[in-house]
């Protein structure tokens, strides 16, 4: 079946297979949250990107073969209600950025931009995206035979960057680090996994920056 990134708040989740990863994207809670279970095809190593909500079916999707590390993309609470009872049942390594630690439940590892954390045999880099929060950041995987995945947590939206209280300099801060740290960066075919609602690619999304630079959100 071909993925397409589409999910449903209490639905199954949809499941893309690369060559090195599988990718499961899973909506939770109310607000429609994506949470994301990366797993390396060779070793069987799991990550979750955001226990935000539903701790029973995000163990349910991690399933027997355990959990590595958890990622944080940011402090805000409706991407971190499940950490805490899924690090407990798992045993996972919290990680977040240091800016936002001190936002979250439990005590995380703090990371930076630039880190990497392993799946396995496979990597994700951390980018650091400041604006929508102190700390929030992006992962980005090389596929080294195919095209790149980038989560964006709430930085990065199918049709804009994320909020940032209408304030000028979070809003410049914001689009200043999606456009040099992503845009300028990869390219159009990345495809990119929001924290709520649908994905997209870079490329779609670039003829719109001067756009949402103009409007100032």
């Amino acid at each position: 079946m071909t993925y397409t990134g589409d999910v449903t708040p209490g639905g199954p989740p949809a499941v893309r297979e690369l060559d090195r990863l599988t990718i499961a994207k899973l909506s939770v809670g109310p607000m429609d949250n994506n949470a994301y279970l990366l797993r390396c095809r060779t070793t069987g190593e799991q990550v979750l990107v955001d226990a935000a909500n539903e701790a029973p079916r995000l163990l349910e999707l991690i399933g027997d073969a355990g959990l590595a590390t958890v990622v944080t993309t940011h402090q805000h609470m409706d991407h971190w209600l499940a950490l805490e009872e899924v690090v407990a049942e798992t045993g996972a390594r919290p990680l977040a950025h240091a800016e936002d630690a001190p936002g979250l439940p439990i005590e995380v590892e703090p990371v930076a931009g630039g880190d990497r954390v392993s799946v396995g045999d496979c990597t994700v880099e951390v980018i650091h995206l400041r604006g929508h929060t102190p700390g929030s950041i992006a992962l980005l995987y090389q596929d080294p035979v195919g095209t790149s995945h980038l989560f964006t947590g709430d930085s990065l939206f199918p049709g804009g960057v994320g909020n940032t209280d209408r304030d000028p300099q979070r809003f410049g801060q914001l689009i200043d680090d999606v456009e040099r740290r992503l845009f300028d960066r990869l390219p159009d075919d990345t495809w990119f996994y929001p924290g709520h609602g649908k994905d997209s690619t870079l490329g779609t999304e670039r003829p719109a920056l001067p756009q949402w630079r103009a409007r100032g959100w």
